[in-house]
C-alpha cells in the first residue's frame, strides 16, 4: 500500500534577501512616520503636518497603517514556497496560504526551463503571464508543465531536475 503523505520531491524556497528588505524599509518607513505623528500630535500636543489630520482620523489612520505594516513584515518573514512531490498528487504552496494539489493525471508533460522572473512573469510571487500560472519565489530555473486543460504551470525550482525526474515517475 502507497503512503500518501511520503514525499518523494520535497523543496522550501523563500524570497531573495533583497526583496524582504526592500518590503521591510517600506513598511517600517510608514510605521515610523506615523508613529511620530501619534506621537507628536496626540501626546505632545502639536498638529503633524502641514495639513494635520483631526485626532480622530490619526488614530485610525495611522494605527491602520503600523498594523498593516507589522502584518506585511509578518507575511514576507513567514512566506515560503513548498513543492511536494507525494503518490497521490504534486502539492505547491506559498505558506502561509492555502495548497494547490494538482493530480498526475492532468500533467501532459513536465519539462525544465529557464526563464526571467521579472520580464516573462512580471516578479515573483504567484503570476499570471501568456496564459501560464507561475509559481515563483527565487531563482530562473524550474519545471514548466503543460496541462491536458490547457491551464499551464510553472514552478520554480533551486533543483529542477530533481523536480522533473520526481513527476516523471507518477505521470501517465
Amino acid at each position: 500500500m502507497t503512503d500518501h503523505t511520503e514525499s518523494y520531491f520535497e523543496e522550501r524556497q523563500r524570497f531573495p534577501g533583497w526583496i524582504t528588505v526592500l518590503v521591510v524599509l517600506a513598511a517600517g518607513s510608514s510605521i515610523a512616520a506615523f508613529s511620530v505623528g501619534i506621537y507628536v500630535q496626540l501626546i505632545g500636543g502639536e498638529p503633524w503636518g502641514a495639513n494635520p489630520m483631526s485626532d480622530g482620523a490619526l488614530t485610525i489612520v495611522g494605527g491602520a497603517f503600523v498594523v498593516f505594516g507589522f502584518g506585511l513584515i509578518w507575511l514576507f518573514a513567514s512566506l515560503k514556497l513548498v513543492t511536494e512531490v507525494r503518490a497521490d498528487a504534486l502539492h505547491i504552496r506559498f505558506a502561509p496560504m492555502r495548497t494547490k494539489r494538482i493530480a498526475f493525471d492532468r500533467i501532459a508533460t513536465a519539462e525544465v526551463r529557464t526563464f526571467r522572473p521579472i520580464r516573462d512573469y512580471g516578479g515573483w510571487g504567484v503570476r499570471y503571464a501568456r496564459g501560464v500560472k507561475a509559481y515563483l519565489a527565487k531563482g530562473s530555473r524550474g519545471v514548466y508543465l503543460t496541462m491536458l486543460d490547457g491551464r499551464d504551470i510553472l514552478i520554480g525550482s533551486q533543483n529542477p531536475d530533481e523536480l522533473e525526474a520526481a513527476l516523471r515517475i507518477w505521470m501517465r
